[in-house]
């Protein structure tokens, strides 16, 4: 082996395929499946030396093995992934008698590798980061690419915390299986996460983590991933007897079996966008937070998912759309300004505050995070937003406000027994009537008002269809 180790550790890999692997493991563990590597840049020939280090580099790579370290702190920054999961994950190693590696393809490089998707899929993204690095770094102008690439950050950030060109929603790195190299996604991270810690408001507050969970743990910031691709069709057509057609059926179905409402956000080109829109009726719409794109046009998609939630009778400010298609720092800033107003933006407080003075930070959390922020009493205001539908059982929402009451609690059980949209609907109107009188934090977003604000709260705010926070920052709390 020439270089140094690429892969160093099994964290190395994408959220996804983690939550994916505990689907897999319970609900599809004897899927076959076939892996192939296919260059599709047709200037890229791998030299014998490269191939040759791209052999010794996986090999490397298979004889590591999770520490229980690691897989403790997979469970805490994963921790939707259940326990006998991680259990699995111990005896789980990767083989390297499953990777086969030649020479025997136009490019000079063919690998593939197949068995049981639940086996194999976890190679994917480390195999690809190891092509990748391999040929960048015995290209012979690594050095210069990689200073270049410094200079390319440091210029990005500059038009993010001074210039103030860009204007962000939420965003994350997605770069682990394409990098010029770790130490080129770890210089990436680093900055940007003290930048965000440097500078309290502006665009640089969205930037919120990385697919990479070992980068996400070592920085401690957001490992971000659902579901890829392969997900859909092994749901679909991994199976002979389904019919391709009820693909998005089936991958919906299996992620919600698995998840429920945790982890949600539904990739829907597997089999093209206006056939996942048969399937996404009003209960996944609902329970999942928000749909991904990945390929076509960007605006034409988006307009067609507000479209989608304005007909299934769902707001969707209440909703996340996220785009992941070959996307830089221009690029989102073009779609922020242009779906910013329309869809689900929770930074607008956060600036809304920082334009009087108050500092602040937005956090999208699950009802077990949002109990930890709260119980960790490092706050002196907390706004907890959310929105409540018209499917029955929304008690984790509830429950994670925190609130000792029993009346509340009477609210929350009946929920649960509830048998008709009806007779929930008049439940989350008791619940909001309610809210209104007792609670003690602002309650963003409950069905038709803008804003269910505690009586203590004194103020006027003007929200419109277009900024529902508008004048929140006048919103003083009374003794």
């Amino acid at each position: 082996m020439k270089l140094n180790p690429i892969i160093n550790s099994l964290l190395e890999n994408d959220a996804y395929k983690f939550s994916m692997g505990a689907a897999f493991f319970h609900q599809h563990q004897n899927k076959q499946a076939r892996w192939a590597f296919k260059c599709r840049n047709k200037d890229v020939k791998f030299s014998h030396e490269e191939v040759e280090e791209i052999k010794e580099q996986i090999k490397h790579y298979c004889s590591l093995r999770y520490t229980e370290q690691e897989l403790k702190d997979l469970k805490e920054k994963l921790h939707w992934l259940p326990m006998d999961y991680i259990d699995y994950l111990r005896f789980w190693h990767p083989r390297e008698e499953d990777i086969i590696v030649s020479e025997d393809a136009e490019c000079g490089l063919n690998i593939h590798f197949a068995g049981t998707n639940l086996n194999v899929s976890p190679y994917e993204t480390p195999v690809m980061a190891i092509i990748t690095e391999t040929h960048y770094r015995m290209s012979g102008h690594y050095d210069e690419m990689f200073e270049e690439f410094k200079q390319n950050v440091e210029n990005e950030l500059s038009k993010i915390t001074e210039e103030e060109v860009y204007k962000l929603g939420t965003f994350s790195e997605f770069g682990f299986r394409r990098r010029l190299s770790g130490e080129a996604q770890d210089y990436f991270l680093k900055r940007f996460t003290e930048e965000k810690a440097k500078h309290k408001s502006g665009a640089i507050q969205g930037f919120v983590g990385t697919s990479n969970v070992y980068y996400a743990i070592k920085y401690n910031i957001v490992a971000v991933g659902t579901m890829a691709h392969e997900f859909g069709l092994l749901c679909g057509q991994g199976y002979p007897e389904r019919n391709p057609a009820y693909t998005n059926k089936f991958l919906l179905e299996s992620w919600v079996k698995e998840y429920g409402i945790k982890n949600g956000v539904a990739l829907t080109d597997t089999i093209g966008t206006p056939a996942f829109l048969l399937d996404f009726n009003e209960y996944y719409a609902t329970v999942f937070s928000g749909v991904r794109h990945d390929s076509g046009d960007p605006y034409e998609w988006g307009e067609r998912m507000i479209k989608h939630y304005e007909s299934l009778g769902i707001n969707p400010k209440t909703k996340t759309l996220l785009f992941s298609d070959s996307l830089d720092l221009e690029r989102a800033d073009k779609l922020y300004r242009h779906f910013g107003e329309r869809v689900k933006v929770a930074h607008t407080i956060s600036q809304d505050l920082s334009s009087i003075g108050v500092k602040s930070s937005v956090k999208e959390l699950n009802n077990e995070d949002l109990k930890k922020a709260l119980d960790s009493k490092d706050y002196d205001l907390a706004v907890v937003g959310y929105s409540l539908s018209s499917v029955p059982d929304a008690r984790g929402i509830l429950e994670a406000c925190g609130i000792k009451d029993k009346k509340l609690s009477t609210y929350i059980e009946s929920l649960g027994k509830s048998t008709s949209e009806s007779e929930t609907k008049k439940i989350y109107n008791q619940i909001q009537k309610y809210v209104v009188e007792k609670a003690s934090f602002i309650s963003l977003g409950i069905l038709d008002d803008f804003i269910v604000s505690n009586k203590r709260l004194k103020g006027t705010i003007n929200p419109n269809e277009f900024d529902i926070y508008k004048g929140i920052s006048n919103l003083q709390m009374s003794k």
